[in-house]
């Protein structure tokens, strides 16, 4: 009991902390010009998605993956169960992206990313403390068993806010059934990727450059579903804090070269 315990601290606390890198990393960009209090009724909301989510991806996919591995007569996972989970984890996400809440604000990107971050976070709990779990049985060393619980707990929730960040920019663009069936897409991937990469870290060589590459995009989303006169303000924010910068780094060299000069 007390093993199963740490197991599960060691997965919540990894989670939680990829939970809050993916926060910092875009929302505190955006801080201030956004429904804030919206985006976190959002957290709560995809808390409660990605427990019942996480629980059907760990019995559908998950297990059966690891099985496979396992035992050599366990029959593949269904793709029809990856299917079915992508789509119906977009069918729920859409339809709290569409409350009268969110809508009101034009905030679909924002609480799509704060609702995909807390389902994420779910999920990684789930497969951290997987992956802790069958360690041993897939005889994995310190350095694989790290970049392995590393990459799940800071990849995998911003993938989740990354496609549920996407499914509300469309959404704001008016392409619902779009943004359901792209976003279904992204899921199935999700969920092909990540229990490989629980066993093989080479996988994090297809997740981090794509990561990568739709995080820079993201802030396209966001920056495009804030109000007019709220990118003046932003703008005349972010110039004023250039001008601070430059002014300190000027003073700083003035300095600098002044002890070289008295010595």
């Amino acid at each position: 009991m007390a093993s199963t315990f740490l197991l599960f601290q060691l997965a919540s606390i990894a989670a939680l902390i990829g939970m809050t890198l993916g926060w910092r990393g875009v929302m505190t960009k955006y801080s201030g010009f956004y429904d804030l209090p919206t985006a976190w009724s959002n957290v709560f909301w995809g808390i409660l998605l990605g427990g019942v989510y996480g629980r059907l991806v760990h019995d559908a996919v998950i297990t059966p993956y690891l099985s496979m591995f396992l035992d050599d007569s366990q029959e593949v996972v269904n793709p029809l169960n990856v299917v079915l989970l992508g789509i119906l984890a977009s069918v729920a996400v859409h339809l709290l992206l569409r409350r009268n809440r969110v809508r009101k604000g034009s905030s679909q990107t924002t609480s799509g990313w704060a609702l995909g971050l807390a389902v994420g976070g779910m999920i990684s709990m789930i497969m951290i403390y997987k992956t802790l779990e069958v360690k041993d049985i897939f005889s994995f060393n310190e350095v694989e068993l790290m970049v392995t619980i590393t990459g799940i707990s800071i990849f995998s929730p911003r993938c989740e806010a990354l496609i549920s960040s996407y499914h509300g920019h469309l959404m704001l663009r008016g392409k619902r059934w779009g943004a359901v069936l792209r976003s279904s897409f992204w899921r199935c991937a999700y969920m092909v990727m990540f229990p490989f990469a629980m066993i093989n870290p080479l996988a994090w060589i297809f997740i981090i450059p794509i990561t990568l590459i739709f995080t820079r995009n993201s802030n396209n989303w966001i920056w495009e579903s804030i109000p007019s006169e709220g990118k003046k303000r932003l703008r005349k924010i972010w110039a004023r804090q250039a001008r601070i910068r430059k002014e300190n780094i000027n003073s700083a060299n003035k300095i600098s070269q002044f002890d070289d000069s008295s010595e």
